[in-house]
């Protein structure tokens, strides 16, 4: 996954946003498509109902505290989120959102980046470019390649039956 000309526009949401507020507990007992549809209800209501595929949140620096729930992040696959930025994640949900095939950037700028600006993402570079008229890059950590592969595959399950029939 290197940098493309492709943007992505950006929703934006604070610190410290828990695994409840992505996967709200009282839609647990359904499927993943009714857990999306209430994805960040709690902090932005119409999230869930304006998010694009190939859209990015950015957040502020503890993002996916709370439980170990993976609906937490297959919730904003589901919604076709191509991204989250932000300055810290949880460890737990680090791992459950590459597992579930979303990409993850590390970023200390990422405060810095608005509401609706239009970004494109070099993951393996470690950088994010403003669109034309904004402000220099943004360095993040890079991404490991078999991180990135696991995104492109849509997850771990389905990169190990890639793997597994070739």
């Amino acid at each position: 996954m290197t940098e493309q000309s492709v943007t992505h526009r950006v929703w934006r949401v604070g610190a410290d946003i828990d695994t409840d507020a992505l996967a709200p507990g009282a839609y647990m007992k359904f499927g993943i498509d009714e857990i999306a549809r209430h994805c960040l209800q709690r902090v932005r209501p119409e999230f869930a109902a304006g998010a694009r595929p190939g859209d990015v949140l950015v957040a502020g620096p503890n993002f996916g505290i709370g439980s170990s729930r993976e609906q937490a992040a297959a919730a904003l696959v589901r919604l076709g989120i191509a991204a989250v930025v932000a300055p810290s994640f949880n460890g737990l949900y680090f791992r459950n959102a590459f597992n579930v095939g979303l990409l993850l950037l590390t970023c200390p700028q990422a405060e810095t980046l608005q509401e609706g600006e239009r970004i494109a993402l070099d993951p393996a570079a470690g950088r994010i470019r403003r669109a034309a008229g904004q402000p220099a890059e943004l360095h993040c950590d890079t991404v490991p390649a078999f991180l990135l592969e696991m995104v492109q595959a849509g997850g771990l399950l389905n990169l190990l039956k890639q793997r597994k029939t070739h």
